[in-house]
């Protein structure tokens, strides 16, 4: 029952149309890795077959085995992937794909292998076995999948499939089994095909894996594997003898060993780099439940027996104990992000264009967004260059998906999402109206909550982004009544792993609001707005300044900076403070004419100090967007004895958290910026034009 409710939860998410968008790269790796191990492992059976058991010996039992350690199962790769936090990686996505070709190769030969079976007791079995095949598949192509259609139809838009129907269907692949089973088709064989036949994605495909894969994979699989680990038997191994088990060891270790050095060739010569080529190779060579069901069924075909099945059991568990460790070494997903060329807003020059990602989960941030590219003040001599990146979770599909919006073949991909039309209308909208000075792309990545900072940095990198901008979201928990608020708390992992591998700078928008949007939509009635910086020094601070400066050539904002200042400077790095002083002296002579601009500075002695001077400010003006620098260089004794004050440090910085909670009212909305981290050594990094970013999409396809 478990790894029948696996492989249909398994084809559920498994989206065959995708084979149509592999590419010749993918086809070939995938031709090349089912084809040599097949032909290798089939000659080491012929050499060995007169060692082998009179059942082992068969030709449907050396081309079932061989065609297994042949083919490369979608279920087990998705799984480890996923693990591994690899799904939306340029080696991940290259597995999935890979993985689908040679599963539609696979489960051809599960039918050649299933005929061959029957036709060794007689022809007459073979007919049937055909005959039965081709009814059943037409009954599940024709009835099965309308019934599917239908229950999609009945569904309203953005609402879950009814909760009757997702039990009617898991009852049917209990259904599906017996009748595989009764017709000689392998009892796993009909769960999996009536999973492929569901369409993945919402509303049914989504409802199904949110409603049964936790229990399957966390409840019923550790049962299932329970199962195997009991009907093994080492001692009945170790009795048999290497005689007995020589042969069948010989075909294992060649199909492993001829599965890695296929994959690693045929990718080689796929012009691949070697490390990815390495990681690929045991990405691709690894065993999982898929096998682990091969081999009981195996016994149940008379195959093998337990001692035979107690080797095959060891060796699965041997090869991928071994091989998914060596994966994270050969292959860092974060690597290419890595980057000492300096994106950021502070070395953007002036007058040219800005580059900036913004990264939507929800339709609520958009006005958000819009308004604080607006007061950012894009003009014709000054124009953006704009990426708006909708990330949905990826949930009812095992491939990440990525559209970009001018690939009119994708583009409907995309209506599958919810919310998706609306914020691309909105932000549509807002570029007709500023088209003179505003260029917008847009993009939308189906993938994995663990994955989602994988795709943001890689499109920021490709798109040379001077600044990717997170919305940082409120999460309402429970009734209408008694409704708490938590900030942050729904998109924490993404924004946390933005931070720590953008190859550009980040602002997190924080919007405070009940109305979802920065109240600066006033201003284009004629109400001048009220900008403030905290500037307290430090490399997030010059950037957070930089920022606020292209700001202040809106006619419409107000914009006052406090630099805070230690008492006898204590505390100081001296490097950081000389830095200071040249952006902020370069910032006040450009705008000491300008009488929409306060320059103070603010001696403290301590946190305590900090705070109170910030809270003086607010007495002093209402001001409507807070912008201040993270955490980098920061001269620790400003924060002295706020630590143990917040509760969102690690995404927002000390000030940045303490501002943006629910007992600072004095503020509808608070930017914290992060400076470019770099990380690389040595010369520039080159890197990819917006041509690259074409190749990189077709390649994710």
């Amino acid at each position: 029952m478990g790894f029948m409710l696996f492989l249909f939860i398994s084809g559920v998410k498994m989206d065959l149309g995708l084979l149509k968008k592999s590419g010749k790269k993918h086809f070939y790796i995938g031709f090349v890795s089912v084809f040599m191990p097949l032909i290798v492992v089939t000659i080491v059976a012929l050499v060995t077959r007169k060692s082998m058991d009179k059942e082992l010996g068969l030709p449907s039992s050396i081309g079932g085995i061989a065609s297994s350690l042949a083919v490369t199962a979608f279920p087990i790769h998705y799984c480890v992937l996923q693990e591994l936090n690899l799904l939306s990686s340029e080696v991940g996505n290259m597995a999935l794909s890979i993985a689908l070709v040679s599963d539609a190769l696979g489960m051809n030969f599960v039918v050649i292998f299933e005929a061959m079976k029957q036709g060794e007791v007689g022809s007459r079995d073979a007919i049937l076995y055909m005959v039965s095949l081709i009814v059943l598949g037409a009954f599940m192509m024709t009835a099965v999948h309308r019934v599917m259609i239908w229950i999609i139809e009945k569904t309203p838009e953005g609402e879950p499939v009814d909760q009757f129907y997702v039990v009617g269907i898991l009852l049917a692949v209990f259904v599906m089994g017996f009748l595989t089973d009764m017709f000689g088709i392998a009892i796993a064989n009909g769960p999996f095909w009536l999973g492929l036949l569901i369409p993945n994605g919402p509303p049914l495909g989504k409802t199904l894996v949110e409603r049964s894969e936790t229990i399957i994979m966390e409840v019923i699989m550790p049962f299932s594997f329970a199962f195997i680990g009991l009907s093994t038997d080492f001692s009945a191994m170790f009795e048999a003898g290497w005689s007995t088990l020589g042969p069948l060891f010989a075909m294992v270790i060649a199909g492993y060993l001829s599965k890695f050095l296929s994959v690693l060739f045929a990718s080689y010569t796929a012009s691949l780099p070697l490390k990815d080529c390495l990681a690929l190779s045991l990405v691709l060579s690894l065993r999982g439940q898929v096998e682990l069901l091969l081999y009981v069924h195996w016994v149940d075909k008379n195959m093998i027996k337990l001692p035979a099945f107690t080797m095959l059991i060891f060796l699965t568990l041997v090869s991928t104990g071994s091989l998914s460790p060596l994966i994270s070494i050969f292959y860092d997903p974060s690597k290419p992000y890595m980057v000492n060329k300096r994106r950021t807003i502070q070395h953007t020059a002036p007058q040219t264009e800005l580059r900036i990602l913004l990264c939507i989960q929800d339709k609520e941030s958009v006005p958000s967004l819009i308004n604080l590219l607006e007061v950012s003040y894009p003009t014709v001599r000054s124009p953006f260059d704009v990426s708006a990146f909708h990330i949905v979770e990826l949930v009812g599909r095992a491939n990440p998906l990525f559209i970009d919006h001018e690939n009119s073949e994708l583009e409907d991909l995309s209506k599958r999402f919810q919310d998706s039309e609306t914020i691309q209308n909105a932000l549509k909208q807002y570029q007709e109206r500023r088209d003179e000075c505003v260029k917008l792309h847009l993009f939308t990545a189906s993938t994995a909550k663990r994955t989602m900072y994988q795709d943001v940095c890689k499109l920021a990198l490709v798109s040379k982004a001077a600044i990717i901008i997170l919305p940082f979201h409120k999460e309402k928990v429970g009734d209408i009544n008694t409704v708490t608020e938590h900030w942050g708390a729904g998109q924490h992992y993404l924004n946390i792993h933005v931070l720590t591998n953008a190859p550009c700078s980040v602002g997190v928008l924080i919007d405070k609001s009940n109305r979802y949007h920065l109240p600066v939509s006033r201003s284009f009635r004629g109400t001048g707005e009220n900008f403030i910086v905290l500037f307290l020094g430090g490399a997030d601070a010059r950037e957070a300044l930089a920022y606020a400066d292209r700001m202040v050539g809106n006619p419409n904002v107000s914009l006052t900076v406090i630099r805070f200042l230690s008492s006898n400077s204590e505390g100081d790095d001296e490097r950081e403070k000389k830095l200071d002083d040249g952006v902020v002296t370069w910032f006040w002579v450009k705008n000491e004419t300008n009488n929409r601009v306060i320059y103070r500075e603010v001696v403290v002695r301590n946190g305590a100090e900090t705070v109170a001077a910030i809270q003086a400010m607010t007495e002093e003006n209402y001001y409507h967007l807070w912008i201040m620098g993270r955490k980098q260089g920061i001269n620790p004794r400003l924060l002295e004895g706020m630590s143990t004050w917040t509760e969102n440090k690690e995404q927002l910085g000390i000030i940045g958290d303490y501002v943006s909670s629910a007992d600072f009212p004095a503020a509808d909305s608070v930017l914290v910026v992060q400076q470019q981290i770099l990380r690389g050594q040595g010369s520039a990094i080159s890197t990819p034009s917006r041509s690259s970013l074409r190749r990189w999409l077709n390649n994710k396809l």
